[in-house]
């Protein structure tokens, strides 16, 4: 079976500001599905507020040092 690009999910560390929230733009705009995680849940909803879907992404506040966190984030977009 073929995953079409609308199928796609992609977690974007770092989404919240930066590269992260470029990358986290850029993929919603070509119809990938987004978990945005990051540390700081106010720059993570200022991402949101960027983004032309918003209804593609999922937030997750996290710390990728944390491997608590990492466990979560991949939890939560399953």
């Amino acid at each position: 079976m073929t995953k079409k690009k609308n199928d796609r999910v992609a977690i974007v560390t770092g989404a919240g500001s930066g590269l992260g929230r470029a990358t986290a733009k850029v993929l919603v705009e070509g119809g990938i599905r987004c978990v945005l995680a990051g540390r700081r849940r106010d720059a993570l909803e200022q991402t949101i507020q960027l983004i032309a879907d918003p209804n593609r992404t999922l937030l997750v506040q996290s710390d990728v040092t944390v491997p608590e966190d990492r466990k979560r984030i991949v939890a939560e977009c399953l």
